[in-house]
């Protein structure tokens, strides 16, 4: 084994160093991709999961990491501490994520695991793998409203030095709207998985039904993966994935990532986790704007977000 791979995640990210930077964007099928993720698309696009390999998809800052928590959690009965074997980046790689050497990229960590994995993935549906639908994984999609999607990706993009420089908040509601944002058009991206979610089997979930009621909502993911809990692990698991013991988990609040790339004094990578706190960020302009503009670009489907106005 090289002096690489015998690295943590941690301190290959560190050993990056100065590597580490602000990557543009390329579009793959018009979407918006970091440049090392388009420079590797060949490589993701022809990935292969296992039929019993899990997909966690949604846009950013949608609730991917409580997802990925509250699933790990389930396939291990609840056990805490079997939840604490590696940061969340390790237990449930991010299928598209590329980075200089010697970080590993997604697929890399991938190659290491036996199945059933946990796959992470923020792709838009018609850039998912072909070969999940094609193997009939399972895939749980999480769903959040736009404009606290928006809010929370505006913050996230601060404090994350590899994403593009997001600029001022005025400017990056226009970007959004626009699908100017690394993964593209949210609009697309919700509207993607929600057409195909019962031709594909998707359990689409919404992130506002998960903060109302958390333990139903755990409890649907249980179901869905074919999982018989006690209620009294039921509920050990809703109260490990509060927002606050999640923030507080350095298993799960992504402090394994130095502050060179996720600098957590500008914004915690767990900032809120709140609903409508979009109201303390839009002018009434922006949001009669923002709200003709969406109006639009939903006219064709009827997805039953709550917490616009």
């Amino acid at each position: 084994m090289t002096e690489e791979k015998e690295l943590s995640y941690k301190e290959a990210i560190e050993k990056a160093g100065s590597a580490i930077t602000r990557f543009p964007v390329i579009k793959i099928q018009d979407v918006p991709l970091m440049s090392h993720i388009a420079y590797n698309w060949d490589s993701i696009w022809a990935f292969r999961p296992d039929p019993s390999d899990l997909l966690i998809a949604t846009y950013p800052k949608a609730g991917t990491t409580w997802t990925q928590e509250i699933v790990d959690l389930l396939l291990h009965n609840g056990d805490a501490d079997a939840c604490k074997r590696a940061p969340t980046p390790v237990r449930s790689p991010f299928l598209e994520i590329c980075s200089p050497p010697p970080i590993p990229s997604g697929l890399d960590l991938l190659k290491k695991m036996d199945p059933p994995r946990l796959i992470k993935t923020h792709l838009p549906f018609k850039l998912v793998p072909p070969a999940f639908w094609e193997n009939k994984c399972k895939a749980i999609y999480v769903a959040r409203n736009a404009k606290d999607n928006l809010v929370s990706y505006y913050y996230f993009d601060l404090m994350n030095k590899t994403q593009p420089e997001p600029g001022p908040f005025a400017g990056y509601i226009h970007k959004f709207m626009t699908g100017e944002l690394s993964w593209g058009s949210w609009y697309d991206h919700v509207k993607g998985y929600w057409m195909e979610r019962e031709k594909k089997n998707i359990l689409y979930l919404f992130y506002e039904d998960m903060k109302e009621n958390p333990r139903r909502e755990v409890e649907r993911i249980m179901r869905y993966l074919d999982l018989s809990l006690s209620d009294e692990v039921i509920s050990q698991i809703v109260e490990l994935t509060s927002f606050k013991n999640m923030k507080d988990n350095p298993m799960a609040n992504y402090s394994c990532i130095p502050s060179p790339v996720f600098d957590q004094s500008i914004s915690p990578f767990m900032r809120k986790g709140e609903v409508g706190d979009w109201k303390n960020h839009f002018s009434p302009e922006q949001t009669k704007i923002f709200d003709e503009d969406y109006e639009k670009q939903m006219k064709d489907v009827n997805i039953p977000f709550r917490s616009l106005i």
